[in-house]
């Protein structure tokens, strides 16, 4: 599948080889695996193989059940992968969607991607971005309670999300001067106070001061206007204080081919913008957009890193 889309890049899956085999062999579809070599150029890799860099599952899975017993062995993809960007093995890495939940029945405690490559990487913040339906949008926190968002949001934590978004825009995305929309945390952006203190106390003194320093910076807005085609249309990113409040509006518009980008690691990373579909599991008819699209970009984000600072051979 992913062959078909002529992608600018070697594509190596980190999995269990027979597990693939077997679901080619489910699905009907030819497919022929070849064992990743770490240092091998492309004309060492058969024409039409696919590229394995074999970990081996604990337990037999089965297409849509869940098990514990195999937790493990999708954190060990997650490090392999992380820890080929970091040595230089790999040039990016793109992930599939995981389930939570039955990583933490197995005893791991374990929130998502962006906080497991954190810490794998040892960055100590990261920001979590999805791009899609002509937008992108970040987040000052990711998946919190909402009970919990208002107290995770304070000068410090928002200043270092402005600098890493702004930073990764300039860097990753070649925006020399990105325009960055910042909503507000409560309804009507506080309304002068009168529905919360978070945008006085908080936002705007940060985002005066960043102002200062060359920031191309607008808010605090009101989030309910602040997706509205025509305002969009001016800035380059959206910052959005919380998952909920920034992300169904991109998913409304691009859902199926929308792109989560991990802002702020040493490594190039992104992700499809959708759950695990269980139920779709050993189907054949999930939708591959989004990662597709998510394969497309770890691809460009490399090559433009590649020109930036090309690696001495």
């Amino acid at each position: 599948m992913l062959a078909q889309h002529r992608l600018p890049a070697r594509i190596v899956v980190i999995a269990d080889r027979e597990l693939l085999r077997q679901r080619a062999r489910v699905l009907e579809l030819p497919l022929e695996t070849n064992d990743f070599v770490p240092g091998s150029s492309a004309a060492q890799t058969p024409p039409g193989a696919l590229l394995v860099s074999h970990v081996a599952l604990a337990v037999a899975a089965q297409p849509g059940k869940l098990n514990p017993a195999n937790s493990a062995y999708v954190l060990r993809t997650l490090e392999v992968a992380a820890d080929g960007c970091r040595d230089g093995i790999f040039d990016a890495m793109a992930t599939a969607p995981v389930h939570k939940g039955v990583i933490n029945d197995a005893g791991y405690d374990f929130t998502g991607h962006t906080e497991f490559l954190a810490a794998r990487t040892g960055t100590l913040r990261v920001v979590m971005m999805l791009a899609g339906g002509g937008m992108r949008v970040a987040l000052a926190t990711t998946h919190l309670p909402l009970t919990d968002v208002a107290r995770h949001i304070t000068r410090e934590s928002l200043e270092h999300t402005l600098r890493i978004v702004r930073r990764d825009l300039v860097e990753r995305f070649d925006l020399a001067h990105p325009r960055i929309a910042v909503a507000g945390l409560n309804p009507h952006a506080g309304e002068s106070g009168y529905l919360g203190r978070e945008e006085i106390d908080i936002i705007i003194p940060v985002l005066e001061a960043l102002r200062a320093q060359g920031f191309d910076l607008t808010g605090p807005l009101p989030a309910d206007t602040l997706f509205h085609p025509g305002r969009l249309k001016n800035f380059d990113c959206v910052l959005a204080m919380y998952h909920d409040q920034g992300l169904p509006v991109l998913k409304y518009a691009s859902f199926g081919s929308g792109i989560n980008v991990t802002l702020g690691l040493p490594i190039i990373r992104t992700s499809v913008d959708h759950g695990t579909a269980l139920d779709l599991a050993g189907t054949g008819t999930a939708e591959v957009g989004s990662l597709i699209e998510a394969v497309r970009l770890a691809a460009e984000l490399a090559v433009r890193s590649k020109q930036r600072s090309p690696r001495a051979d």
